[in-house]
């Protein structure tokens, strides 16, 4: 079972996400633990100061090193004895969060993600504790919180007894390379428009045949990127 502690300044405001819908009831049956850290708790400041104004001059405030580094290690400790976590920083400097690196992630035994905000987080700390950095996109956003939880939330889905079957992720976009066929529901008919026929056929061989050309298809429609690194065997069958 993973692990994953997240240091932040709005504890609240994960928990309220985590807590919800597919990974609320993962963390609630114990397929996955996590835990999230108020980085305000580690300060030393009699005020419960965690940021303080950028040497060289500039605009924002940065966050300190000591607050983040006494939360780090308090984490650290609560870990088993010899337990290596992996330390990610959320940053719009990282390597861009793929599939591919979502299931690398999801192999670790644990995970301590670090959400900065204001203008980023005092280069020492990141040094000192050797984060790895990864970004959900290029852009910015005002700080690391919802990142952490995309990360989180695309980690935690490929643990053992979060989703019901492994079918339920692996015929999804991005997990095979390719992005998903379409989908459709009750009913029959809406608006004059029909089901594909093949998806009430029965017939699973031409039902598994119809979607993988979907896949292909939509995938070279909305991200002809994609295609060309498979064509470039950049992707494998596993994503």
């Amino acid at each position: 079972m993973i692990r994953i502690d997240i240091a932040t300044l709005f504890p609240a405001m994960c928990e309220a996400v985590l807590s919800e819908s597919i990974i609320g009831r993962a963390r609630a049956a114990g397929a996955v633990r996590i835990a999230c850290h108020d980085i305000r708790s580690y300060t030393l400041n009699k005020h419960r100061r965690v940021d303080d104004k950028p040497f060289g001059g500039g605009t924002g405030m940065v966050m300190q090193a000591q607050p983040i580094y006494d939360c780090v290690k308090a984490i650290e400790a609560e870990l088993p004895e010899g337990a290596k976590p992996r330390l990610i920083y959320m940053s719009p400097q990282g390597r861009t969060l793929t599939q591919s690196i979502v299931k690398e992630l999801a192999a670790e035994d644990s995970l301590i993600l670090l959400c900065g905000h204001y203008e980023g987080v005092d280069a020492r700390v990141l040094e000192e504790l050797a984060f790895e950095e990864i970004s959900v996109g290029d852009y910015v956003v005002t700080g690391g919180e919802l990142p952490a939880l995309i990360l989180a939330d695309a980690v935690c889905r490929l643990q053992d007894g979060v989703l019901p079957n492994e079918d339920a992720y692996t015929e999804e976009s991005h997990f095979g390379g390719l992005l998903e066929y379409p989908q459709y529901t009750r009913p029959e008919e809406w608006r004059g428009r029909r089901v594909p026929e093949v998806l009430l056929s029965g017939h699973h061989g031409n039902i598994d045949k119809w979607r993988h050309e979907k896949s292909v298809e939509v995938t070279r429609e909305k991200r002809p990127d994609m295609l060309a690194n498979i064509q470039h065997g950049k992707i494998n069958k596993n994503g």
